[in-house]
Order: structure tokens, then sequence, then C-alpha cells
């Protein structure tokens, strides 16, 4: 059996969740003792009078999310107990990090460029971080992989597909993280709608220190709702559910939420509109003097190489009104700005004004 086989083997949960967590009592809300249907309310002081707004809306929402998770469940093709629901996934960011990490004493471990929260999670939670860098091309490098199987990190975020840059992190070098590395694995999947590859959702069942992170944000077109999903464990899900708050997903949130899991055709819809103004962006940004390169992109954004002064152009294009994200301060993104894919209308202006700027 190999070094890394046996580290797989091994992975315990219970011995990487912090020992005050397994010993705590959770918050018990009135929601979670009494489930079901009654005629008289009484029990959460609630405004039984009710208020503006929806009905429902004066009552404590469901603490498990149950319906979405019902909805959600066959779509994603894992069980109701797999899922955690939170308020963005960088509720779920934060709570892995709180339920393994003693602060002070531990660490995480991330690949920059990569999503900044993760960073924020840790310095909030007074733990440490470790990064090993993307190599050039983005990509996990042999040298990365090899020093994340040697980390005595509690868990690395692998965010694929990778934000700031756009691309899929190779299956291969995910594989072999899974197999050797003694925490979790966190592979973020935020934007994996826009990408060819399948979900690692589809798993999970042979690899138990996976954490899958996914979101309404992007494809979906919720942002607003902020409602982010994790997928794990059933073991790994009731943890999380043990340390977050009560009610942590609105009554709000959960109804526009099923609204959309009933909508499927036009998810469907808007993801492939999407691609296209990918692809059109794609083919037309190269022709433009002042673009050096366009990343290979997976997700709903561009990474775009210009030059001579990426930040001159950020600045121009603020001033026709319109807003791209600087990264040339990312590690390996010098002179980059991201481009989110629009609307056809915005894709037009956005192309139309670099090609005006001096």
């Amino acid at each position: 059996m190999s070094a890394s086989s046996s580290s797989f083997n091994m992975f315990n949960l219970e011995s990487l969740v912090r020992p005050n967590i397994r010993a705590m009592k959770p918050y018990s809300s009135a929601r979670d003792e009494f489930q079901g249907e009654a005629h008289v309310m009484l029990d959460a002081n609630e405004n039984s009078l009710g208020s503006a707004g929806p009905e429902r809306f004066n009552r404590y929402p469901d603490p498990l999310q149950r319906a979405v998770k019902a909805g959600l469940a066959p779509l994603k093709g894992v069980s109701p107990e797999q899922i955690f629901l939170g308020n963005g996934s960088d509720e779920a960011i934060d709570l892995l990090v709180r339920l393994t990490c003693t602060p002070g004493q531990d660490s995480i471990l991330i690949l920059p460029p990569t999503y900044g929260m993760y960073e924020v999670a840790a310095n909030l939670n007074d733990v440490g971080i470790e990064r090993l860098p993307l190599s050039a091309d983005f990509q996990l490098s042999a040298e990365t992989v090899a020093g994340i199987l040697a980390s005595e990190a509690k868990l690395v975020f692998l965010c694929s597909p990778n934000n700031p840059t756009g691309n899929l992190l190779h299956s291969e070098g995910i594989e072999q993280i899974l197999r050797g590395f003694r925490g979790l694995v966190v592979v973020d999947e935020a934007y994996v709608d826009f990408a060819e590859a399948p979900s690692w959702t589809t798993r999970l069942h042979e690899f138990p220190n996976l954490v899958v992170l996914q979101t309404f944000s992007k494809a979906w077109g919720l942002a607003g709702l902020r409602l982010g999903m994790a997928f794990a464990s059933p073991e790994l899900i009731k943890y999380l559910n043990k340390i977050k708050p009560p009610y942590n997903v609105s009554e709000a949130t959960q109804q526009h939420a099923l609204q959309a899991l009933r909508d499927a055709p036009h998810f469907e819809q808007m993801r492939r509109e999407l691609l296209l103004g990918r692809d059109w962006l794609q083919e037309r940004l190269p022709a433009l003097k002042i673009v050096e390169e366009v990343f290979p992109s997976d997700a709903n954004f561009l990474l775009v190489r210009f030059r001579p002064d990426a930040t001159a152009v950020y600045d121009f294009l603020l001033g026709r009104g319109i807003v791209v994200r600087n990264r040339t301060s990312q590690p390996g993104c010098t002179g980059t700005l991201r481009l989110t894919v629009g609307t056809p209308q915005e894709n037009q202006l956005l192309l139309s004004a670099l090609q005006e700027y001096v």
C-alpha cells in the first residue's frame, strides 16, 4: 500500500474536529423541538399578529431548510443529509475553519492566486495560513501537490474553477490530494455550472474527507439571496448544523430558492446564454492591441492581461461607467483585469469601450 493510500484510509473526522465542539451541546431552537403542523403556535415568542410582507414571515424559518434540500438533492445526485445550506458559501467557509482549527494553534492551506475569503476566515478566527502558489499557468504542479501532502494544515481550499483565473484545476492533482492529505479537502465549485467537467459531488461516496462548495449566486443568478451550499458526508454535515446559527437561512431566501429549483429550464437558458457571451468575448478580445493575453476560462468571467498598464485601462472603463475587477496585485496576475460576462448589451459596451481606449 502506498503512503498516500495509507493516509487516506486512516482519515478520521472525529480527530479533526476541535475537542470543545465535539463536547458542546448545540442550541435547541423552538423549531428544532417542534416540527409539524399546529393550529396555535405559542412556543417561539413570535408576533402572531404578523406585519407587512408575505404570509409566514412573522414565523421563524425551518432551521434545517428541509424543503430546499429535498428539491436540491435529486438535482445534485446526493441525499438531503449530505447538504448544508448557509448564508452564502462564506458561512460554510467560516464554519469549516471554526470546526477544525483551534485559534492560535492550527492552520489552513491556500493556493494563491485564489478566492480571498479563505484568508479572511482564517484571520478572523486567529488561524495560521500556509500558502503554496499555483504554477505559472495556474495549475497544481507536482511540487505544490507534494507540499500539500506534507502539510499539517487542517484544511486545504481548492478553488476549481479558480477565482480569479477562471480555470479548472486538473482532476488528477485533486484526486492525489484527496487520497493523501490528512485534513479536509474543500473543493470550491462556485463556478462549476459553467465548466464541462463533472462536479466533485459525484465522488463524495469515495472520499470521506471531501467537502464541495457551491452557490446560488452565479449560474442561478441569485446573488442577492446569499444562499450557499456545502456537500459532504452526513457525519460532517451534522457537525456544521451543530455549530451554525439556529436560523441562518431566512424564510424569504428559502421560498425564492424553491421557486428557482422549480424553474430548472430558466436556469439552463441563462447558463447557455452566459456561455455564448463568454465565447463571444473570447473571440473578440485578442484582436485588441491593448490585450496581451486572454486566459482560458471555465467560469462566467475572463482574466485578461492588458498592456502596457492594466490599471489605466481599469480607470478608463470606470470613466465610461463600466466596472470590472482589477486583479493586478494578486500573485501571478500582474497586469490583469477580471471581466465578468454580462448581458449581450453589456458585453458590447465593454468591447466598444476597450476598442476606443488610447
